[in-house]
């Protein structure tokens, strides 16, 4: 691989990539049982630089934000690739956003261009917002001949002949804007810098290298933390490829694996969870005598691994199950929210290692990973290289608010001092997660300090964000908590969100008006909604420009009040992200 303290941006690093690993192909896009594309560095680079020149001839210049809202595919790396080259920032937003939402963070970040899919761009059009947009450039992907794009250029037909200028720069400059939360509350855009990334990358591929002939099969939207870092950066410059799918149908995703022989792939929690079901369920299948020969094969690659992983042992032992893999999976990874112990005990058992991470996007992509010495189910793994953790406050159970300092640490959140000031104290990053460090240096996650719930897909949820779903409510006024916020319980997973209802003097909770908070919480993803709502009988306490202060409001609810106060809205109800 390159090395990376060599290069001062990621433009220079990925430029020397693609002219050292020529001939080796770096990019796969599937489409069920059709492959669209199969690309070279060399190709990659023919494609790339096109665009990079056309974007200079229309005054994108060194500095200037470009949002890409796409789908994993190759021409998102590709125009990526391209605003790095030059010297822009790049605003990777989630595809799986309403357009209200992406115009609210495209208004946010202040982008200059926007790489677009067709169909998405179409809903942009049609969103009411889309009237007060500030985009001087964009370029849509995939329009079919002769559709009406309005402003927008064809992203397969603009390019330019002539080599671009590359534009060189410092590791201090900005590299992406990256949003950890949604819209309609406070918009969190970290600010990365390119130092950020490439000391990310390093960390991350010295315990888990990559090399030409490896291949990381992509699911994850690349605008995630984990797979922009191991979906894109950190294979290019090692010169592995990415495995793009334009369908996640469990039975292409089996195929992939066996058809492109995967080495790598990071997955949410919640498709470990249905991938551990699948297997076990077609465990359960087996004729008497195989289940009974298939668990002692199990229990003896898990005698002969106990402190370690030996993949070549374990293919030996189990090779029907590495065989369902493709027969070359090294690990998978995962993180983002909790895993229980007894998933990854599963799959490691069977030889196929998941390596559990901790990070958040204020962070890069990780602070911690498990690194299999020995392998740890009850932890999130240790400290990455370079990464410096603290706990403060411990009680006298040694558990505390994670604290973090590293180089990958983001420089600060976008056009919001006060957040990074709350956040970033003397150079650390106050995760707002609780942990415990063992003696080993291990970190075990215990519950959040933070006023947020991750959901089992990975996903962040500020409940800020989803207050306005409820403006208009006929109550004096309201505000949404995560509950282990309101009530600190030392435990991860099955968060849910709470609505507090202050009313006006005289009323009550009628029928009537849960109906409408049932009714307006229906507007909201599964995995948005609150699950029930408290009675609050004092004014909220508010700072002088009248924000609610939440902390305060908090302890106040948490003094008063306890869980068994709470109205739940769906009792029988078990909620499922969708």
């Amino acid at each position: 691989m390159l090395n990376l303290d060599q290069y001062s941006s990621l433009g220079a690093a990925l430029r020397d990539a693609l002219d050292r690993f020529a001939n080796e192909v770096c990019l796969i896009e599937s489409d069920r049982e059709r492959e669209r594309t199969r690309l070279t560095y060399s190709d990659f680079k023919e494609l790339a630089l096109p665009l990079a020149r056309a974007l200079q001839d229309e005054d994108f210049a060194p500095a200037d934000r470009a949002a890409i809202i796409m789908t994993n595919q190759s021409k998102c790396l590709i125009s990526a690739y391209a605003i790095f080259h030059c010297g822009g920032v790049l605003v990777p937003l989630d595809y799986k956003l309403s357009a209200t939402e992406q115009l609210q963070l495209l208004a946010h970040s202040k982008a200059k261009s926007l790489v677009v899919e067709y169909y998405l761009w179409r809903a942009l059009t049609q969103a009411p917002e889309f009237k007060n947009h500030k985009l001087q450039k964009v370029l849509v992907t995939e329009a079919p001949l002769g559709a009406t794009l309005g402003q927008a250029s064809r992203w397969e037909e603009f390019r330019r002949k002539g080599d671009p200028l590359f534009v060189a720069r410092k590791r201090e400059d900005v590299a992406c804007i990256v949003y950890s939360s949604g819209t309609g509350g406070r918009p969190k855009g970290c600010v990365l810098t390119h130092e950020n990334y490439l000391e990310q990358c390093k960390a991350l591929t010295a315990w888990y290298p990559f090399w030409p002939g490896v291949r990381y099969l992509s699911i994850l939207p690349t605008n995630h933390a984990i797979d922009f870092m191991v979906g894109f950066i950190g294979p290019f410059v090692c010169g592995a490829c990415v495995v793009h799918l334009r369908t996640l149908r469990p039975e292409f995703v089996r195929d992939a694996f066996v058809r492109y022989r995967i080495t790598y792939m990071s997955l949410v929690p919640m498709v470990l969870k249905n991938l551990e079901r699948g297997l076990r369920a077609k465990f359960d299948e087996l004729p008497p005598m195989k289940r009974f020969l298939l668990d002692r094969m199990i229990a003896l690659n898990k005698f002969f691994t106990r402190w370690k992983p030996d993949v070549r042992l374990s293919r030996i032992l189990l090779p029907q199950v590495h065989k369902a893999f493709g027969g070359e999976l090294r690990a998978l990874f995962t993180g983002g929210a909790f895993m229980e112990p007894s998933t990854l005990h599963f799959f490691y058992d069977l030889g196929i290692p998941v390596a559990n991470g901790y990070g958040l996007s204020e962070a890069g992509t990780a602070l911690t990973l498990n690194d299999f010495k020995p392998f740890r189910a009850d932890t999130v793994g240790k400290p990455l290289p370079g990464v410096e953790l603290r706990i403060l406050n411990p009680d006298p159970d040694a558990i505390g608010e994670v604290a973090a300092h590293s180089k990958t640490i983001m420089s600060h959140y976008l056009d919001d001092p006060e957040l990074t000031a709350e956040t970033i104290v003397d150079g650390w990053l106050l995760t707002g997660d609780l942990g415990r460090l063992d003696a080993r240096s291990h970190l075990q996650l215990f519950g959040r300090k933070k006023n947020m719930i991750v959901t089992e897909g990975g996903k962040n949820i500020y409940p800020e964000d989803i207050e306005n779903t409820f403006d208009a409510l006929p109550v004096k006024e309201y505000c949404v908590f995560a509950s282990n916020y309101l009530w600190p319980a030392k435990t991860l997973g099955g968060e849910t969100l709470i609505l507090v209802l202050h009313l006006e003097p005289g009323h009550e909770i009628t029928e009537v008006l849960k109906q409408e908070i049932e009714a307006r919480n229906r507007r909201l993803p599964d995995y948005k909604r609150v699950n029930g709502y408290v009675v609050w009988e004092k004014d909220f306490p508010r700072t002088a420009s009248m924000k609610i202060k939440r902390a305060e409001l908090a302890q106040e609810i948490s003094k008063t009040l306890g869980r068994a106060a709470v109205v739940e809205l769906y009792p029988a109800q078990v909620k499922q992200e969708v």
